[in-house]
């Protein structure tokens, strides 16, 4: 844009804003001088965050989150005494007046379940895994099985909320967004942050985008959702008609005009749409060339498993976050729904292991034998766990399991945690946690320190308080780290 046309623009708004900047100045300088400096903006340089904090661990992470609640009593956590209490009352004196949802709160009775499935120990480390999860069990040695999780939440919304974003109400950035403004991108051609969600899940609980958004940090930190089909990013590609030379010719003199109201009103949120445009420009090749699977051996489709050529599937998802993390995307995130098995929680379970245990054990041999799991680091796990009683009336055959926050169990691998060990431990009725608990922030405090980030200096300043994932809590789970 030339310095004359530039000049008309400011002219414009000079005139079209001078009678209100007269009868309001001062009051706007009043309440300038009572208000906090950064109310509105981002952090000045000197207040962006020095990371890494120590040398990391890890490079990259891949969380595999399991929306719904997986029943940890049918999948890890074995718990032979339940046999013997199967049908049985849950005692109070267990309980300990704990809080039930409403779908279990009016029950006359609380009545025991005892997994049907078989569990056994597997691998050197001797980890019990159930039968439902066959590929699992066989990179048991490679994965940390943290049975004593814990959550303050016990209903989705606000538990899937705190562990994505470490609260419960909406509007606080997101860890992969917390990620991306303390580390930045390490290949300029792909965001910090991608989504994958799948698309063959049952759609029992609603997935948000606030779930991967950017909050209050600058807009350029939010997650960038890749879909399955021609289009994975929308918008991205060029309309019909439309070439790259019309599109860079545009995003030119679109820069010219955002750098116009750049000076004239000091917004930083424009220098951040600045950079979307370029970053959406870029990726106009480094998508089709990452979401290309025509160079992929069938080997690798056969390891991920038959749903592994259907883009969109957990499957296809998993293969290609492998894909993504080997351009050193620094945060991959996929969501898998399904897992809340309040009935036939028998049927459901089946499922929901057919479509995720093979890609998810996958996964992780693939980024091993590609040298890519000593620096990565590889999360599964849902916002909480499943009740050891039945939620409504137990059959023989069927059952179903309410949310339980108490305890619950996640798995890691990769990147600065010990492979092939069991963290934490629950009662005998697998209930209420006996060694070792995690609270939520402490998992987000430990994946932090894993990429090398103090999770209490990680911090950014708004509306006159320094916010940060963990808030005012987290602490290291040392125990689980190499």
């Amino acid at each position: 844009m030339n310095k004359k046309l530039a000049q008309q623009l400011a002219d414009t708004v000079n005139r079209r804003s001078f009678l209100t900047k007269v009868s309001l100045g001062l009051g706007s300088l009043a309440l300038g001088s009572l208000l906090p400096r950064n109310l509105f903006s981002t952090p000045s340089p000197e207040q962006l965050p020095l990371v890494p904090h120590r040398a990391p661990k890890a490079k990259r992470i891949v969380y595999l989150c399991q929306s719904g609640g997986p029943s940890q009593l049918e999948l890890f956590d074995y718990k032979p005494f339940l046999q013997k209490m199967h049908g049985k009352d849950l005692p109070d004196s267990v309980r300990k007046g704990q809080r039930l949802t409403g779908m279990s709160a009016q029950q006359s009775s609380l009545p025991l379940v005892s997994s049907p499935y078989q569990f056994a120990q597997h691998g050197k480390s001797g980890a019990w895994v159930s039968e439902l999860m066959p590929f699992t069990s066989k990179v048991a040695d490679e994965l940390c099985f943290i049975k004593s999780m814990y959550t303050e939440q016990i209903n989705h919304d606000p538990a899937l909320t705190f562990f994505q974003t470490g609260n419960q109400l909406a509007g606080r950035p997101s860890i992969g967004a917390w990620i991306s403004y303390g580390l930045g991108s390490a290949n300029e051609n792909l965001p910090a942050f991608i989504v994958l969600v799948s698309k063959n899940a049952p759609q029992d609980q609603p997935l948000y985008a606030r779930l991967w958004g950017n909050g209050f940090l600058p807009s350029k930190h939010q997650g960038v959702q890749f879909r399955s089909g021609s289009d994975p990013v929308l918008y991205l590609n060029n309309p019909n008609g439309y070439t790259t030379a019309d599109r860079r010719n545009m995003l030119d003199a679109l820069k010219d005009l955002n750098q116009v109201q750049e000076e004239l009103y000091g917004d930083p949120e424009v220098a951040n749409h600045i950079a979307q445009y370029e970053m959406a420009f870029r990726m106009q090749t480094s998508v089709p060339d990452v979401n290309d699977l025509s160079d992929e051996p069938d080997w690798v489709f056969d390891l991920y498993g038959p749903e592994a050529r259907n883009p969109g599937t957990f499957a296809a998802n998993c293969l290609m976050a492998r894909r993504l993390l080997e351009r050193d995307v620094k945060f991959v995130q996929l969501y898998h729904q399904g897992w809340d098995l309040h009935s036939n929680l028998p049927k459901g379970l089946v499922r929901q292991c057919k479509a995720t245990d093979q890609p998810s054990a996958a996964l992780v041999q693939d980024l091993k034998q590609r040298g890519l799991l000593d620096d990565t680091v590889v999360v599964w796990g849902g916002e909480f766990g499943r009740t050891n009683y039945s939620q409504g009336k137990l059959t023989k055959d069927n059952y179903g399991r309410d949310h339980h926050p108490r305890c619950f169990t996640m798995w890691m691998a990769g990147g600065g945690i010990k492979p092939g060990i069991t963290y934490g431990e629950t009662d005998e009725f697998g209930y209420n946690i006996a060694h070792n608990p995690v609270h939520v922030h402490d998992f987000q405090a430990t994946l932090l320190h894993l990429m090398g980030i103090d999770h209490e200096k990680l911090t950014f300043e708004f509306q006159g308080r320094r916010f940060r994932l963990t808030d005012v809590e987290g602490k290291l789970v040392k125990g689980i780290m190499a």
